[in-house]
């Protein structure tokens, strides 16, 4: 079953005709990062194919792919789960995560035009207005939007589809901090937009290296309260 108080309507139903698994692979990955699948929940395939409106058997092959992916955990005589990341794994990503983000601000800083720049402050003001909402989802999906932002403007393929590699599991590791980081982080982006706006690589750097430390220490502290 899928977590308690999810919204109505938010489980898509998947249109026919057209092959499936691709499709039903994209819903339940959707459905694990934003968490409406929670870490250690039971995936019973009858009761995903009823929510998709689809039949058992792309939701078997949708699962497997997910286990070859980590998503997934495939336990002998149980059944499916949702996987729960170790603090190793979370840590290990996240520092990556750094990694690949500083490199995106600088050349970002080294890049941006002005279109750029405003393109980013139209993402910051959206930000500010989920969190001054209490809507976290919204606040999660902009953060992504932001970043992939400065991925964009770092004009760096190659660099763009590492980041896109991990960029699902950061949401995913994100979302149960995105609450405590709320207002901070926003800050935060701020002060990059400023860097980046004045060309200033060493700063854009460091800013987005803190930036992003800040979130993987949230992540800690909330696994160990």
């Amino acid at each position: 079953m899928l977590s308690p108080g999810l919204p109505q309507g938010a489980v898509p139903r998947l249109e026919r005709p057209g092959p499936l698994r691709d499709r039903v692979y994209e819903a339940l990955l959707e459905l694990i990062t934003t968490r409406a699948l929670q870490p250690g929940q039971h995936l019973v395939e009858s009761e995903l194919a009823g929510h998709l409106g689809v039949s058992r058997q792309p939701v078997r092959e949708a699962l497997q792919r997910l286990n070859t992916e980590g998503w997934v955990d495939l336990r002998p005589a149980q059944g499916a789960f949702v996987h729960e990341p170790t603090e190793e794994e979370a840590d290990q990503l996240l520092t990556v995560r750094t990694l690949l983000e500083a490199e995106a601000a600088r050349l970002a800083a080294l890049n941006a035009d002005s279109a750029g720049v405003e393109s980013l402050e139209e993402i910051l003001a959206q930000g500010l207005g989920a969190v001054a909402s209490g809507d976290v989802d919204a606040a999660v999906a902009l953060d992504a939007r932001f970043h992939a932002a400065i991925m964009e403007l770092a004009g760096n393929t190659v660099l763009a589809g590492l980041a896109a590699q991990v960029d699902r599991r950061v949401r995913w590791y994100y979302a149960p901090v995105a609450r405590r980081r709320g207002a901070q982080s926003w800050a935060e982006h701020r002060d990059l937009i400023a860097a980046i706006a004045d060309h200033d690589e060493q700063l854009a750097t460091r800013l987005m290296r803190e930036h992003t430390e800040h979130t993987r220490r949230s992540h800690h502290a909330r696994a160990e309260s």
